[in-house]
């Protein structure tokens, strides 16, 4: 198995986002909830806090001699780092101290997430108005500000954690719509032009570059998520939501694990349910068991193919339910490992 898709010791994990604003409380939560090997432990994001710790400003404070501010519209490239870049750099400091505190003496995997190139592109303004996605050039500084940017963040999480064996995760919902030419413009009457696939093949290339030798993966919660595109890539996991699988994605879904990539499937959901209840794990992860039977594949395989996540991220959940969510996830993926069929 490559580097790249080593995921030992990840059989459950969370997409990224938690609820509320307490920094500690969200890494003792995460850390806590994977402790003992028994899922990914990884650093969380709180949007609850407002404008930067949103995932697009979040972001935002990773690049590399690009800043921004918040416009009524979203947020828009500036000419030097204001308000809203301190804020947004501010606040990933916060949540690197909280990891930092309730990691210490751990060894073993670690993720971050970014957002990714695409949905950075689409929903980052030029100075006009129009998103960074009309221009190629300006994506392409976008994206190189971007690797230089998590090139930094990386080194300073291992330095801070130096037990990690840091795992990056691009957050691209916008990617399938980029590739179809489904973002709109400014105006709204009409989309920007889908952008060659080959061309967003390779930037994705470049920024999961930054990770070295460690393991990636890119995460969806959109449907038609581009899998091969994503596999060429070099993304050695895929994330999305298992409910908006279609059957026109399961023949690239088969050859994606008979090629080694690991698939982290979203199947629990991320907001309390009307119910108020979760089903029991061994109902949670039905589906991937029906999938695998429906794919042909070796139900032996499951436990090494596969990773239990929620659907999306966890910011619309109460804290209890999130709490419970991620303690479902370990669950489940312990249910699928011990009856695979």
């Amino acid at each position: 198995m490559s580097e790249k898709n080593d995921f030992r010791g990840c059989p459950a994990t969370g997409i990224g986002s938690m609820p509320g604003g307490d920094a500690r409380e969200a890494a003792k939560t995460v850390t806590g909830s994977f402790a003992g090997g028994e899922g990914l432990p990884y650093l969380a994001e709180l949007p609850a806090r407002g404008p930067g710790a949103d995932m697009i400003g979040r972001t935002v404070g990773l690049l590399v001699e690009l800043y921004g501010h918040v416009e009524p519209s979203g947020w828009r490239i500036s000419d030097r780092p204001g308000r809203d870049t301190r804020r947004a750099r501010s606040w990933l400091g916060e949540d690197l101290d909280a990891l930092e505190e309730f990691t210490q003496g751990y060894e073993g995997p670690l993720k971050v997430q970014a957002v990714g190139p695409w949905t950075l592109a689409a929903a980052l303004e030029r100075r006009g108005g129009e998103a960074v996605l009309g221009d190629p050039g300006a994506c392409r500084d976008l994206a190189a500000s971007l690797a230089e940017g998590l090139r930094a963040h990386l080194a300073e999480v291992r330095r801070r954690v130096p037990g990690a064996e840091v795992i990056l995760q691009l957050d691209e919902p916008s990617l399938t719509a980029v590739l179809r030419g489904q973002i709109r413009t400014a105006s709204g009457y009409r989309t920007h032009r889908a952008v060659d696939r080959q061309v967003v093949e390779g930037t994705l290339r470049d920024v999961l570059a930054t990770v070295g030798d460690g393991a990636t993966l890119v995460h969806t919660c959109a449907p038609g998520v581009p899998f091969a595109l994503l596999r060429r890539a070099g993304a050695g996991g895929i994330s999305f939501d298992l409910a908006l699988l279609t059957e026109r994605e399961e023949e690239a879904i088969g050859e994606a694990v008979e090629g080694g990539t690991r698939l982290f499937l979203g199947v629990v959901p991320g907001t309390d349910p009307a119910s108020g209840g979760l089903s029991d794990p061994g109902g949670s992860v039905m589906g991937v068991r029906t999938l695998w039977r429906r794919l042909g594949l070796n139900p032996g395989t499951l436990s090494e193919s596969v990773a239990i996540t929620p659907s999306c991220g966890l910011a619309g959940a109460s804290p209890a339910y999130a709490r419970a969510v991620l303690a479902h996830c370990v669950r489940a993926a312990r249910s699928l490992a011990d009856n695979p069929e």
